[in-house]
């Protein structure tokens, strides 16, 4: 944990850019997040855009969390605690909504840390009118060995597919944005984040917000570290979390499904029929292919990320982070899909998959 300390700030610009700055909403939701607040915080209160309302929405931490923010909120006055008794994401960005006094909305995370101009820049894109929201480069960053090849594998087309915002060096039009940056205008006029939405929340709102006619930005110089999974274990649960929420996206919005969110589901449906037919002799070498395929595949693409990671205990753990990610989202995604057909009926299922 880091030792720093908060140093008392009276809110006000530093600069002369700053002088009558549009005020910016800061939102971090948090629940047990003691360990990694504090440089969180201080990423958010050292930005080069001074004007900022520091909103920290807690999910009732069993931890230090609220200590933490109400020293910090003791000696800088852009700090608020905002408490949140459903502890979930979404309705802990609504409560934020509710008393948010800026003209642009930035989150982050209590686990993220971001640049030092993440804010000006930001800000300086959505002012010109054409975007509905903005965000950049989410890099994990991790201690251990088995975290540090979760994050090589995050940071990999193989693990990620085209989610951009992942390894992206280029600015351009995105379907999604991580910890996204909007007028707070578009958030309201948008009725904030779906409540019902554990997880996925975030995309299923950019989903309306381009369903609203507007753009999302790609910028790749706003970069945001992202303390990822510590164990592959870890990884694993949390990507069949993602691909469980991602059923309940399609489920409200069949048309906003990408290539990249059926893939891993389609792997697991082809190792699962591999294993059905497995005892027939006539189809072993069908029952074979698809684990030959993804086994070839999964060698090819740890040895090539190998060469970004630092350790060999790290680059041992490559092959069961990528397999973590893609067999977690699958199987997650199946196991919602199976809930969808007995609440909503077999119907429901084919809204989703007659968009593929």
């Amino acid at each position: 944990m880091s030792d720093a300390r908060p140093t008392r700030s009276n809110g006000t610009g530093s600069t002369d850019a700053d002088s009558g700055a549009d005020l910016v909403t800061v939102v971090v939701p948090v629940r047990n997040e003691g360990g990694t607040l504090r440089r969180c915080l201080d990423s958010i209160l050292g930005q080069t855009y001074r004007n900022l309302q520091v909103v920290v929405v807690d999910g009732e931490s069993t931890d230090d969390t609220v200590a933490i923010v109400e020293e910090y909120a003791a000696v800088d006055p852009r700090v608020e605690l905002v408490v949140n008794p459903r502890r979930i994401v979404p309705s802990s960005l609504n409560r934020a909504l509710d008393v948010a006094r800026g003209v642009w909305w930035v989150r982050n995370d209590g686990h993220s840390t971001l640049a030092p101009d993440y804010v000006e820049r930001a800000v300086d894109h959505l002012r010109t009118g054409r975007w509905g929201g903005v965000g950049g480069r989410k890099d994990a960053v991790a201690d251990t060995d088995q975290g540090r090849a979760v994050a090589a594998a995050l940071a990999s087309p193989f693990g990620v597919g085209n989610s951009t915002y992942h390894h992206g060096t280029t600015e351009q039009v995105v379907d999604h944005i991580p910890f996204g940056t909007y007028p707070v205008a578009v958030v309201r006029e948008l009725d904030g984040w779906d409540e019902d939405m554990v997880t996925n929340q975030d995309y299923e709102f950019d989903y309306r917000v381009r369903r609203s006619g507007r753009e999302l930005l790609f910028d790749p110089a706003l970069r945001i570290d992202w303390r990822c999974p510590s164990s592959v274990r870890a990884f694993a649960r949390q990507y069949r979390r993602y691909g469980r929420g991602k059923v309940n996206t399609l489920l409200r919005h069949p048309e906003s499904g990408a290539l990249r969110h059926y893939v891993a589901p389609a792997l697991v449906a082809g190792l699962v029929l591999g294993v059905l037919l497995a005892p027939f002799r006539r189809f072993r070498a069908l029952a074979a292919a698809p684990f030959v395929a993804y086994g070839l595949a999964l060698a090819a693409a740890s040895a090539l990320t190998a060469r970004t990671v630092a350790g060999v205990r790290a680059r041992l753990s490559l092959p069961a982070a990528f397999a973590a990610m893609h067999l977690g989202w699958g199987v997650g995604f199946w196991q919602e899909l199976w809930t969808v057909a007995r609440e909503h009926g077999p119907g429901a299922v084919l809204r989703i998959v007659r968009r593929r």
